[in-house]
Order: C-alpha cells, then sequence, then structure tokens
C-alpha cells in the first residue's frame, strides 16, 4: 500500500515562486521501492482537464515537462526521504490550479494520467495579485 501526500500549495503573487513537497509513506514503500518508481505531477485547473506538469523516472532520473512550464518549474526527488519536489518560478495566473503528485513503475516519463496508479490528494495552487 503506497499513500502519497503532497504539500506546499498556496496563495502566491504573479512572477513569484513555490515548492511543493509530495511525501510516500506505507508499508509497501521503503526507500528502495520508492526510488523504483517514476514520479510525476499533474495539475486541474476549474474547469479544465487534468494534465501533466512533470516527471521524473527511476534511475537515471530523466525529466520531463510540459512545454507550458519548461524553464518555470524543476522537479526534483530526495528518495532517502521519500519525497518528490516540483520547485515553481516565474509563477503566472495560468498556473493556478490543484496540484497532484502521482506515481507508478515503468522506468519511464509517461505523460497520461492512465499510466499512474498511486495519486495524492492535491494541495492548490492559486497566482493572484
Amino acid at each position: 500500500q503506497v499513500q502519497l501526500v503532497e504539500s506546499g500549495g498556496g496563495l502566491v503573487q504573479p512572477g513569484g515562486t513555490l515548492e511543493l513537497s509530495c511525501a510516500g509513506s506505507g508499508r509497501d514503500i521503503t526507500n528502495y521501492f520508492f526510488s523504483a518508481y517514476t514520479l510525476a505531477w499533474f495539475r486541474q485547473a476549474p474547469g479544465k482537464e487534468l494534465e501533466f506538469v512533470a516527471g521524473i523516472s527511476s534511475s537515471p532520473y530523466i525529466t520531463d515537462y510540459a512545454a507550458s512550464v519548461k524553464g518555470r518549474f524543476t522537479i526534483s526527488r530526495d528518495n532517502a526521504k521519500k519525497t518528490v519536489y516540483l520547485q515553481m518560478n516565474g509563477l503566472k495566473a495560468d498556473d493556478t490550479a490543484v496540484y497532484y503528485c502521482a506515481a507508478q513503475r515503468t522506468p519511464i516519463v509517461e505523460l497520461t494520467r492512465e499510466e499512474y496508479y498511486h495519486w495524492g490528494q492535491g494541495t492548490q495552487v492559486t497566482v493572484s495579485s
């Protein structure tokens, strides 16, 4: 059993920064097994579909980003802490959404929600002046 818990969301002004965290826990997720997961962040804005934001594979930790966030967001992971992060810089109003982390066991970053079978509950990010 695997649980993912996001944190770090909030209200930020345009141009600001936030760092989201997603911690893995559960009886089936030791540090070793966490390192074997490919992890991703998705987001869903009001009235819109869930969309892929960023992902990081299991070793060798290849990253991938949606075009809309490339150069502004950075995904990273700390396997010892069983945590994946999303550093968000240069935030825009269009980044307002509920952000979800997700995990799956294939060794590449998948871009569609159907490939992920562990999900967090989401954290709200609001970009507004």
